[in-house]
This record gives structure tokens, sequence and C-alpha cells, in this order.
């Protein structure tokens, strides 16, 4: 999806922005390199070093809760079927850091069996290709348990994926108002991220007061002018606000982790790793040490560069490429997402950026 916008819009707008004969070829000249997207999808956990030799599942259970919708209510799409699920990304990450770090991983609908999975070429990298490749991980999901079946006395934790699903079915349910009674109750940990925390809706009173986030207004608005407030009755944001959250707001499709008690919320996609770890370190484990992907090395330089400033974040480009790859793509696409919020200060800083990483790459090659 991002890439397309990115092709059409970024070259077209932020054209206009940059106002120059050779702009087009510049910003061309600064998105990564075509990967070879077949053997991408081909990705099974023996090519993934991370994933090569995963420890014994001795070290209790984790239950993972997706949407069982498909499909927005024709009502509130104009009266057309769109289609909708659970974010394949946020469950993949999120599980192969809990496998290996020694748990077991059970996955879990509102209606079991094979739930509605929103896959997203451009956002699919090869945790998330090993997953669906894998027997084990893609029979669970073809296969999830039944809410009304599951035992919250067999879990340790509880994690929501997001997905706009969620947003219909699991404030709804009294399966998952049971399931977070019981977790509270015995003091386990509750985790969701995105749209996920849209389970706590069922809960009435339990999250005053409390430290959390999901995905914003301002990033929900933002995707689906004016859709959103039509789709849903309420925006996720407001709808935890009206139930008295302490709501935390972090910057626009940025990482955000919020930790209060056993309560862990994430605000976006980009916040799963940070999620999946800090579930691990909760859980009194070390997580295993993982090679830092491209995605989590532009998120921190943009929250470096929103943190310090640009100047800031250029100097740690080095530092960054020795520790791991970083993704011009991302940064571009970061920079659209700013253009078409009307910042056009931060898309040029961002675009700025991912031509400082493209030199210092280049400066790097043999």
């Amino acid at each position: 999806m991002w890439k397309r916008i990115l092709r059409v819009f970024a070259l077209g707008v932020l054209l206009l922005l940059l106002c120059g004969a050779g702009a087009g070829w510049w910003l061309s000249g600064l998105f990564d390199a075509e990967v070879d997207e077949d053997s991408l999808k081909q990705t099974v956990p023996a090519q993934v070093a991370y994933l090569q030799q995963l420890p014994p599942a001795s070290r209790g259970k984790v239950l993972v809760v997706v949407s069982s919708t498909g499909q927005y209510p024709v009502e509130k799409a104009g009266g057309k079927l769109k289609k909708t699920g659970y974010e394949l990304t946020e469950l993949a990450r999120f599980y192969w850091v809990l496998r290996a770090s020694g748990f077991v991983v059970d996955i879990a609908s509102p209606q079991g069996g094979a739930a509605p999975q929103v896959l997203d070429d451009d956002d699919m990298a090869e945790y998330d290709y090993s997953f669906l490749n894998d027997p084990q991980s893609s029979a669970q999901a073809r296969n999830t348990l039944r809410l009304a079946d599951v035992n919250a006395a067999d879990y340790q934790a509880i994690y929501f994926i997001g997905g706009k699903g969620a947003m219909y079915d699991f404030p709804q349910k009294p399966q998952i108002r049971r399931l977070l009674q019981q977790m509270l109750a015995a003091k386990k940990l509750i985790v969701a991220v995105c749209h996920g925390p849209a389970a706590l809706r069922a809960l009435d009173g339990a999250i005053t007061g409390k430290k959390l986030t999901a995905f914003t207004n301002a990033e929900e608005l933002l995707l689906m002018p004016p859709d959103a407030t039509q789709r849903f009755d309420v925006l996720l944001q407001s709808a935890l606000e009206q139930q008295g959250a302490a709501f935390d707001a972090g910057p626009r499709y940025l990482p955000n982790l919020v930790v209060d008690g056993n309560l862990l919320t994430g605000q976006n996609p980009w916040s799963v790793w940070q999620l999946a770890d800090a579930t691990v370190r909760a859980l009194g484990v070390t997580p295993l040490p993982r090679p830092v992907t491209g995605e989590e090395q532009v998120m921190l330089l943009l929250l470096i560069q929103q943190e310090q400033g640009s100047s800031a974040a250029k100097a740690q480009v080095p530092q960054l490429l020795q520790q791991g790859p970083l993704q011009r793509d991302l940064l571009i696409m970061m920079a659209l997402v700013s253009a078409m919020a009307g910042d056009w200060s931060e898309s040029i800083e961002r675009l700025a950026l991912a031509q400082e990483v493209k030199s210092q790459q280049q400066q790097r090659s043999p």
C-alpha cells in the first residue's frame, strides 16, 4: 500500500514542493534498491538466524487474541463490501519474540477457526513470511481457539492484536470481558497494540486512571478522512478517554510503549517489537538477543529527530549503520505522512535525513 502511495503522491505533491527540474530524479534515487519479492515471500524460519534454534517452550503460555471480523458492517461502509481483519505483522513479530524466549503462544479469536488476516506486502518482512510459511504457526492461525473454550488460568499473559476488525468485535464480546476480568483478578499481564486496546472497552471502570495508549485519533483521521468517523461509532482514543483512561498519545506513527503495572500497551504497528520485548521482561525473562531490523532503526532515528532535532539524528546515522540496516523507503514514507498532515517542514527534514542515510551508506560501500 505505502509504496503505491509513495510513487504516486510523493513524486507528485512533493515534487511541487521541491520545485526543480532534477527533483524527480533526486527523489527517485532516494528509494532503496528493489528486493527480490519472490524470494522474500518464500522465507522460512530456518533462513532467519534468530529463529534457527528456538528453545524448548518451557516458560509458560501466552494467549494472543485476534479479531473474527472480516469486513466492515455494510451500513458503515457506504453500502459497500470492504474487507478488514487483524494485522498479521502485529501477530507474527510478537509471536516469534515470545517463542524465541521460551514461551508457548496460543492464538484465539471470538469465533475460532480461520480468522481474517490483513496482509500488506509493502509492510511484510522476513519474520512475517516465516510465520506464514512455518507449518506450526500457520496452522495455529488457520485454526484459532474459540474464546469460549479458553481458560484464563492456563496463561500468564493475554495479548490483543490490532487491525480495524478489533473495533467491532472486541468491545462487544462477553468472553473477552470474562478473560480480562479473570486476568486482572489473578494480576496477570494484559497486553494490547494499535486497535487491540479496543478490548479494554469491554471493562467497566477497570481502566479509570490507567496509563495506556492505542491507535490515536490523529493517526486514524489522517489515514481515513472522513471515513473514520463514519466507520466507527467512536474513535478508539476518544472511547478509552471517555472510560477514564489516562491516554498517552505519542508522536504520529512513531513507536510508543506505555507500561502501567500489569497493563502494557503499544500505540501502533511500529510499537510491536518494543511491546514484545517488554512483555518477555515483565514475565521475568531476558529476551533472546535479536538482530535489529531496518524498520526499528528508522523508527529510532525518527524519534531522535523528533526529540533532539535533525542535526542530532544525522549525527547518529553512522553509529546506527554499524548496528544494522536503515530503510530509506520507510523514511520517505514518513516524509509523506508529514506532507499528508500538512507539516511540510517536517517532511523536508525527513527527506534530508533519507539523503544523509544514502550518503553514509554509499561511503560504507566497498
